[in-house]
């Protein structure tokens, strides 16, 4: 069978190794007689492929032994809520940057917990981007500051991330594991797993120790990141075939040559898309330049029309996923870790047909 190029922004593309090994084991995971989705939480071979999950985040991103990595459910979105619980001390203001939608989401919910601080509210501008430092309007002892590494919808990424004298929490989404990060340059990081990690239902969180620790006795226990880092994330039942892609996610991350590797590759083919948009007359890139995300490449043509067009025969060309956000319009390639580069050479190629025919 033909695997079309997925330019899905989430749930996204997976390894194509990844899928084959998780085929040929599953029904009979090495040789147990039954899959693993089937296993107790509890047994060695599942315990297993959860330790290594755990170590290899721990090696990819270089995360210091001061620092938790968690295995959760609720999808990011239930990061919204839970950042808020756990680390806003009674009484104290948190700050956000409004940089889109994902950070606005998280913006509301953190409103219902307590006092919010809009240090910098880009989220509504065209182009798009993300806020500068010197715009950052931050409250004196802040308990944390908020912010959206990426923003999926819109296609700004941040590349030199804010400066607070409170832990910074960052909602990466759809850019972790895609560049080299310095974990201790933050105090909380979280992601959803299906746009760079495996499927929906799994939610990475890397969470300073000594922040956990903090949480309010108000906060029942499954909300709590210290419950879970006391139990190695098996307080409850976790999603295990999730996490055991995510195991073998990773296992291919460290074949490739690990994170420095996939920011190579990521970088190049950002950049093949964003050359073959600037040299056109055509194409409009939606994002300012120095925000521009190498994960989701967003841009217009220059009428809905022809966007619905390029949409539609891009599809009859095995291309699909390329519908821009509904509350946006436009085009969007979503390009993360797993996505090979002959798939952005294809596109490329096709959008300077297109405007040949169409221009």
């Amino acid at each position: 069978m033909n695997r079309i190029h997925n330019f899905s922004a989430g749930p996204a593309i997976l390894p194509t190794e990844v899928l084959q090994e998780a085929q040929a084991e599953l029904l009979n995971y090495q040789g147990s007689g039954m899959s693993i989705m089937e296993m107790s939480h509890r047994g060695k071979h599942y315990d297993a492929v959860h330790q290594e999950a755990l170590a290899n985040f721990r090696e990819l991103l270089s995360v210091p032994d001061d620092y938790g990595i968690l295995l959760m459910q609720g999808g990011a979105t239930s990061q919204f809520s839970l950042v808020p619980m756990n680390l806003r001390l009674e009484g104290r203001v948190a700050d956000y940057i409004n940089s889109g939608s994902w950070s606005k989401k998280a913006i509301k919910e953190a409103k219902i917990l307590g006092n919010v601080n809009v240090a910098a509210d880009c989220g509504s501008e065209i182009p798009t981007r993300q806020a500068r430092q010197e715009e950052l309007k931050l409250s004196d002892n802040a308990a944390y500051l908020h912010c959206c590494s990426n923003e999926t919808i819109s296609g700004a990424q941040i590349k030199q991330f804010p400066k607070s004298n409170a832990p910074l929490v960052a909602d990466m989404s759809s850019d972790i594991l895609s560049r080299r990060l310095t974990i201790s340059d933050f105090g909380l990081i979280y992601a959803g797993a299906q746009k760079n990690l495996g499927p929906a239902g799994v939610t990475l969180v890397i969470v300073r120790k000594d922040l956990a620790a903090g949480v309010s006795e108000s906060v029942p226990e499954m909300f709590r990141y210290q419950t879970h880092l006391e139990n190695d994330s098996l307080y409850n039942t976790p999603p295990t075939f999730g996490v055991y892609l995510l195991c073998l996610v990773t296992r291919w991350l460290k074949a490739k040559g690990g994170v420095d590797a996939m920011e190579a590759l990521n970088d190049r083919k950002a950049n093949k898309l964003y050359t073959a948009i600037d040299g056109s007359e055509f194409y409009t890139g939606t994002a300012v330049p120095e925000f521009r995300s190498t994960m989701n490449v967003t841009f217009r043509l220059p009428t809905e029309e022809l966007e619905k067009q390029f949409i539609a025969e891009a599809g009859k060309k095995d291309m699909d996923g390329l519908k821009g956000h509904r509350s946006v319009g436009g085009i969007r390639a979503s390009i993360y870790n797993a996505f090979p580069e002959e798939g952005v050479d294809a596109l490329v190629a096709f959008m300077k047909e297109f405007e040949q025919t169409n221009g």
